[in-house]
């Protein structure tokens, strides 16, 4: 199975965003890539809400999904849309932070909405409350590909681990971690949350990234860390991206995920236990 990891440097302009993702999933698609992944919010990163409130739309309004869904049938790939922001449903008036897989034929195959909101402060000049602005979502997401099975997540839900662990028992082969992390926290966190999760159970981990200083019409700018990742399942890290925007193709040997299981299968040595107290 041939991935194409796409790295990123969205601005707060959808439409040259769009482009961008666009011309990168023909390079992929032309290095043979199977599926190719993009990184959390693709189409806009923007810290400025009423902005944002003017040029998201709804899923089935929204023209980028339209022309890479396009795309990838054209291209005859799979894709994962890391995550888009778009406007929610009503009554919900906040927006969504949503990872999409594409199917070869340009189908919605399987849509999960982040569910765990990133409110920090990182430091006295770096705070975020995306809960002010975004709905979490509520439901884990395994998605079925012809190759494996995908367990969805977005960017700060590598932190909690026992999101994982239920996908994995549940079958995923493969766990996807799209962001847009910061550069407070990437250097210590990124690759060792990574790696644990991929160790912890057994998967693959892809984890595309958006990296360096967005350029923003409205409000400030925001600076991401890059390094997009792919770990394998024994821990071992197959492929790091840097800092630089492109096109970062590996090809993943899925038996890897029964032998790491087989060595260490502690997906399946749970016990209960009672307290703390």
């Amino acid at each position: 199975m041939r991935v194409a990891l796409l790295q990123i440097c969205a601005s707060d302009d959808v439409r040259s965003n769009r482009d961008v993702v666009l011309g990168l999933l023909r390079e992929a698609a032309a290095q043979g890539a199977d599926l190719v992944l993009t990184p959390e919010v693709t189409n806009i990163v923007s810290m400025d809400r009423a902005y944002q409130a003017e040029v998201l739309r709804r899923e089935s309004e929204d023209e980028t999904l339209q022309a890479l869904q396009g795309a990838a049938a054209e291209l005859g790939v799979w894709l994962l849309l890391g995550s888009l922001a778009l406007k929610a449903e009503p009554p919900e008036t906040r927006f969504v932070n949503r990872s999409l897989l594409v199917g070869d034929t340009g189908a919605i195959e399987a849509r999960y909405d982040k569910m765990h909101m990133f409110d920090v402060q990182v430091s006295e000049t770096e705070t975020y409350r995306e809960s002010s602005g975004y709905a979490p979502g509520s439901r884990a997401v395994i998605a079925k590909t012809p190759w494996a099975k995908i367990g969805m997540t977005v960017c700060y839900d590598v932190r909690f681990a026992y999101l994982y662990r239920a996908l994995a028992q549940a079958g995923a082969d493969i766990l996807t971690v799209p962001a847009a992390f910061s550069p407070g926290t990437g250097p210590m966190h990124w690759q060792p949350l990574l790696q644990a999760r991929a160790i912890e159970t057994g998967c693959y981990v892809l984890a595309p990234a958006q990296t360096g200083t967005h350029e923003a019409r409205k409000g400030r700018k925001r600076q991401t860390y890059g390094h997009s990742l792919i770990v394998s399942p024994w821990g071992e890290v197959l492929l790091d991206a840097g800092t630089e925007p492109g096109v970062f193709i590996a090809d993943l040997d899925l038996a890897a995920v029964a032998e790491a299981r087989r060595k260490v299968p502690s997906l399946t040595h749970d016990r209960a236990f009672e307290g703390p107290l």
